[in-house]
């Protein structure tokens, strides 16, 4: 995510008169709390935590310093929008080397409706005003009621296997998960979250495969 993009205002996308799958303003919050709190996670650069993506973002001294005096109101939901951009790229360049990637469902990728609901609800929690930590309370448990949780692997790995347990394989593509995928984003994305345990040196990519 650019600077600009993050300067920039931001709205709801328009419904083209698309039938949206039913979604709870929950299940969309759980979602955006995972991915948030991976995306972090992920993080490498000069406050290495598990170093999927060489980002520098939710730190003090690295992408807070910069966003703190550009945006002083909105800095905590654009260095986290920036962090879970990051995520989100990388979880799209390692789908782009599978076969089938519009067959992926990952944690960054639901399918076009559902991603574009999770999108227009932190934009929703971004124009209300309250802190990150407020509007998704779940993410404290990660990142701490500041955004500066200290780093700690074995607590991120007992949040992670919390949302299990899980079955996946390993595959060229990544960890695919067993069995059929369930139909409620909630259920998705808990699965999704576990299937990272254990905790591997690169981003591990866990998905369901679909039928076209």
């Amino acid at each position: 995510m650019t600077l600009l993009e993050l300067t920039a205002e931001e709205g709801g996308l328009p419904d083209q008169g698309r039938r949206r799958q039913a979604v709870t303003t929950s299940d969309l919050d759980m979602t955006l709390t995972a991915q948030i709190a991976v995306a972090w996670a992920g993080e490498g650069g000069e406050e290495p935590r598990l170093s999927w993506w060489q980002t520098d973002l939710v730190s003090e001294f690295g992408g807070e310093d910069l966003l703190k005096r550009l945006l002083p109101l909105t800095w905590p939901w654009a260095v986290l929008q920036a962090v879970r951009e990051a995520a989100r790229r990388k979880d799209e360049e390692l789908r782009g080397k599978a076969s089938d990637p519009d067959q992926l469902v990952t944690l960054y990728r639901f399918g076009f409706e559902l991603d574009e609901q999770i999108e227009e609800r932190l934009q929703a929690h971004k124009r209300s005003g309250l802190p990150p930590v407020e509007a998704l309370p779940a993410l404290a448990e990660v990142l701490g009621s500041t955004l500066h949780q200290s780093w700690d692997k074995d607590q991120f790995q007992g949040w992670v296997e919390a949302h299990g347990p899980v079955q996946a394989e390993a595959v060229p593509t990544g960890r695919l998960l067993k069995g059929a995928m369930p139909t409620g984003l909630d259920r998705r994305v808990a699965q999704l979250v576990a299937a990272l345990a254990p905790l591997a040196d690169s981003y591990p990519l866990p998905h369901f495969r679909v039928k076209p």
